[in-house]
């Protein structure tokens, strides 16, 4: 994929194709080597032991920015500068979500830097219906994308009227990104999104062949964010992805038998702990702007996840010969697949 290809529905990508850029990151963290032949795996990175395999897989993809297929998107911002002869203040009311994903810091911090001033002068008064407009939902990996664009505008306006000796200076902007649009129901033609990002994972994992258990060792998790707002809430984002795509890949084995969940309990349901969790995470941020983001950024959230249970699936394989087409990898499941392969034997 590079810039101008053609999705299946018909359309080009938007620009900004930066996949090629994540994938060299994590292949080059993860010990993978350019060769006159092509990309060439390194040796298993683990010590071979008794009974355990090794293996490192990889994957890639990407992920869209914002809601998609025609649905209606949007996001507004105010922002009101208060002061005498210079801004002392600067409110801004949003209605965007913050999740624990840290958006509201992202917001001061976009903020701030379209205004000018220190994050310190900036308050945020976030989701009150009597005063913030409508941002539309924290979810899409849109957050950033489409608030950033939204406090960019409601700044060039507020500062315009400051400028203009309105006090205090208010200015309110509504952002409508590219339009997007469903599937023709004939031809299946599409402008499904307006935005996307692109990322690349390879993954270490031990396979103990006796008891069909799964360890992740390491993950080498390559994401363009076009440009890192905050790098450390990228980093906890990218950590906290890859931990819930564990539990999905992994543990939570959710068995429904007659329209009764069988796996009710935590006993039952299992959720990564901080046992469970790989041994290490390695967060590679890469900033290749896009062309709509504000100051570049794409989305983030979502990202991570989508790459980890494929990366998996190749670690399996290239540790055991066996490929895995169902999830998650419970020990009874992967025993099973193992035994019926001859894979047991040490």
């Amino acid at each position: 994929m590079k810039e101008g290809s053609i999705l299946s529905v018909g359309t080009p990508l938007p620009a900004g194709v930066s996949i090629d850029l994540v994938v060299e990151e994590a292949a080059t963290a993860a010990g993978w080597r350019h060769t006159p032949d092509g990309w060439k795996r390194p040796p298993a990175v683990s010590t071979l032991r008794k009974n355990k395999r090794y293996g490192l897989g990889f994957s890639c993809g990407f992920k869209n920015v914002g809601f998609s297929f025609g649905a209606p998107e949007q996001c507004t911002a105010t922002i009101e500068l208060r002061g005498g002869a210079d801004v002392e203040e600067a409110i801004l009311y949003h209605s965007g979500a913050d999740c624990g994903q840290g958006a509201h810091t992202a917001m001061i911090q976009m903020a701030a830097e379209a205004l000018g001033m220190p994050v310190s002068k900036v308050r945020l008064v976030a989701s009150d219906t009597a005063h913030t407009p409508p941002s539309g939902s924290a979810s899409a990996s849109r957050m950033t994308f489409m608030a950033g664009n939204a406090i960019l505008g409601a700044a060039e306006v507020a500062l315009m009227r400051w400028y203009n000796e309105d006090r205090p200076a208010v200015g309110t902007y509504q952002y409508l990104p590219p339009r997007t649009t469903p599937y023709a129901p004939e031809t299946g033609h599409s402008e499904p999104n307006f935005a996307y990002g692109y990322m690349a994972e390879a993954a270490e994992v031990e396979v103990d062949i006796e008891t069909g258990h799964v360890r992740v060792l390491q993950v080498w998790c390559a994401d363009d964010v076009g440009q890192a707002i905050n790098p450390q809430q990228v980093q906890g984002q990218i950590e906290g992805a890859i931990v819930q795509a564990q539990g999905y890949t992994i543990l939570e084995n959710l068995v429904v038998k007659d329209g009764r969940v069988l796996t009710p309990h935590l006993s039952t349901y299992l959720i990564p702990t901080v046992l469970d969790v790989p041994q290490k995470i390695h967060s590679l941020i890469v900033e290749s702007r896009d062309p709509r983001g504000p100051y570049g950024a794409r989305g983030m959230g979502e990202m991570p996840y989508i790459p980890f249970a494929p990366a998996i699936m190749a670690a399996v394989y290239h540790a055991t010969g066996v490929w895995f087409d169902e999830f998650p990898l419970t020990p009874d499941r992967v025993l099973v697949a193992l035994k019926k392969a001859g894979r047991t034997t040490a």
